[in-house]
């Protein structure tokens, strides 16, 4: 079941016997099950009718006791496994979901780890009609600008494609992290306005003028004064900006420039998709390849992946040397 489905269900306070919540990325899990726990008892029941069990504590045996626990004064009995990945032969949780308690509402939050589809378990939970089994999966860097968008619209506000892209590159893909910025934004803008980089500035510390997003444009215009200001900038806030950060988006930023100067004559949606960027800065990526040619976005990718390396103590005793990027910065736009 899909996740919009799964959180609709419970604001209309439709619940299943099993959830079984799995996969690399904790934040969906997390959310799910919070969500669970927010809306499916009333405060007055909940002393009575709500277990939280972390795994570490508990044998699947004392799991299938406390699932079959009748409710008092209520409906439904709530059960919430934490960190359930801790329970050892978790398998074994497969006797009660073939004979589950109706009255009880069963949530496992399995965090940080897959279940192998091809085991008898996994099949069990899949076939069977009244558990839902929801696979949280990591997004890709280029899904995140997306997500934050949806995101903010959900908690009723939006973000134009440049601040959600400046939280994209400054935060990286921990959901968790972006999600707590987003709610600090929220505070502070007016219900229903658009969140601007100056509000991402002013509220999270974010320079709209000095950051990845803006030394990749400086590149791709040749603006050299531009580019060497926030190179400078990065050398003076290090930990903001590590260097082997900086190499790895440069080395993103150049291989989508040269993907569009392969693509170009293409449909400019299907450009978007292909190279996994908003299509509001497609324009920027257009600029990018009309002052480069393929070739020499090869030669700038190269040295990139030198410098990477370089970054990383390889052929350098200097993991952190700006100077480097300094003297990159000229290959690119002058050599």
């Amino acid at each position: 079941m899909r996740l919009e489905q799964i959180i609709n269900d419970i604001d209309n306070k439709i619940f299943f016997p099993v959830y079984f919540f799995y996969g690399e990325e904790s934040f969906f899990i997390d959310q799910l099950t919070d969500h669970i726990e927010r809306h499916a008892l009333d405060e007055s029941v909940k002393e009575f009718n709500q277990s939280i069990v972390y795994g570490r504590d508990v044998s699947v045996r004392d799991l299938i006791d406390l699932s079959r626990r009748f409710p008092m004064m209520g409906n439904y009995q709530l059960v919430i496994v934490k960190e359930a990945q801790d329970i050892k032969g978790i398998e074994g949780l497969e006797s009660y979901i073939d004979s589950y308690l109706d009255t009880t509402i069963l949530v496992i939050n399995y965090k940080y780890r897959k279940l192998d589809k091809r085991k008898a378990f996994y099949k069990n939970l899949n076939s069977t009609k009244d558990v839902v089994l929801f696979e949280s999966q990591r997004l890709y860097d280029n899904q995140i600008p997306a997500w934050i968008e949806n995101t903010t619209k959900s908690l009723g506000y939006s973000i134009n494609p440049i601040a959600s892209r400046l939280l994209s590159d400054h935060l990286g893909n921990d959901l968790g992290k972006i999600y707590n910025e987003i709610e600090k934004l929220v505070i502070n803008v007016e219900p229903g306005q658009s969140i601007s980089e100056e509000d991402i500035e002013r509220n999270i510390g974010i320079s709209k003028d000095f950051n990845v997003f803006e030394f990749q444009n400086a590149l791709g215009t040749k603006n050299a004064l531009k580019a060497q200001r926030i190179v400078q900038y990065f050398e003076a806030n290090p930990k903001e900006h590590p260097l082997q950060m900086i190499t790895v988006m440069l080395h993103n930023y150049f291989m989508k420039v040269f993907l569009y100067s392969q693509l170009k004559n293409k449909d400019s949606k299907l450009i978007a998709a292909e190279i996994g960027v908003h299509p509001f800065f497609l324009k920027d990526y257009k600029t990018a390849a009309a002052a480069y040619s393929p070739q020499k976005i090869k030669q700038i990718i190269s040295e990139i992946r030198v410098l990477d390396l370089k970054s990383k103590g390889v052929g350098s005793t200097e993991g952190n040397d700006y100077g480097e990027l300094k003297g990159l910065v000229f290959k690119i736009i002058h050599a």
